[in-house]
């Protein structure tokens, strides 16, 4: 593979992904707001596929093929040609042109657009889009996390920090309201026996990681299955905000490597030096999987 983008290469990456990701998401919006946005086909593994998943996933192909790195991209909604050639590629885009259709469908608005560059396995840019509200959190591991908002066709930003463990405080767990299970309440008990009282506050899609990444949250543990599309832009964002995605090995995730593109279990800390996890790993390598 050719030699390690820089950090000057990433961070002119930026404003171009910015500008295509506010046309994913004025597109996706329209659908949002249009007469029968509540449409949808399943496709084959029995998720739903709306026409704001379509249409975001053409405006994101036809951007990144025109910047300057003539990137190959993987999508959620790439055909099966793509995912074939996929394990021959060191850098390419890995993009879920929407991710949280369901809640799309739901009309909770906790839906985003996830786009992250992958180079040598690891996630070396991350950007989680929020249509509705026309925010952006961008990550670049070693650099910079920062929060972009468009107001007026104008960007302002500000920096991200994910925040460190409130002693003597309760833990603030991110969870997805559609995805419980014994495992989590495993996990939930055995922390609230070594921590203490917990809050809980749930979300659906990837907003979880900028919500971290702005310091509203601790933990956001995942015991159900998610594809790496789902977890390789918030990744980036939270490793750039001083966070940390691990799996239950205790190591970084990293991506294509395996022939399925399901993302393993996993933890998301803000903090991720503390010895609390290093516990919590150690613990959660006695219950059982299938819990």
């Amino acid at each position: 593979m050719e030699n390690r983008l820089g950090s000057q290469e990433l961070q002119s990456l930026v404003s171009p992904l910015l500008a295509l990701c506010h046309e994913a998401g004025a597109a996706i919006c329209e659908q949002y707001h249009a007469p029968g946005s509540d449409q949808f086909e399943s496709k084959g593994d029995d998720t739903p596929l709306t026409r704001a998943d379509i249409l975001s996933h053409r405006i994101l192909r036809a951007g990144l093929a025109k910047l300057a790195l003539e990137l190959p991209m993987l999508s959620e909604e790439s055909g099966p040609e793509k995912r074939a050639q996929r394990r021959s590629w060191g850098r390419f885009w890995l993009v879920d042109p929407l991710d949280g259709t369901k809640e799309f469908l739901a009309r909770t608005g906790e839906f985003t657009v996830n786009v992250a560059l992958i180079e040598d396995h690891r996630p070396r840019l991350g950007l989680l889009y929020l249509p509705l509200e026309e925010t952006a959190c961008v990550g670049i591991p070693g650099l910079w996390a920062r929060r972009f908002r468009c107001r007026g066709g104008q960007w302002s930003e500000d920096e991200l920090a994910t925040r460190p463990l409130p002693d003597g405080q309760p833990l603030v767990v991110l969870a997805s309201r559609r995805h419980r299970g014994p495992r989590l309440t495993a996990c939930l008990d055995w922390l609230e026996q070594r921590w203490g009282p917990l809050e809980r506050s749930n979300s659906g899609s990837a907003l979880k990681f900028c919500q971290m990444a702005v310091g509203e949250g601790d933990f956001y543990p995942r015991f159900s299955p998610c594809s790496e599309w789902d977890t390789a832009a918030g990744q980036a964002l939270l490793e750039a905000a001083g966070g940390g995605l691990l799996g239950l090995d205790g190591a970084p995730l990293r991506y294509n490597c395996r022939d399925s593109l399901l993302s393993p279990d996993f933890l998301a800390l803000a903090q991720p030096e503390h010895p609390l996890w290093v516990d919590l790993l150690a613990h959660l390598q006695t219950v059982p999987a299938n819990n």
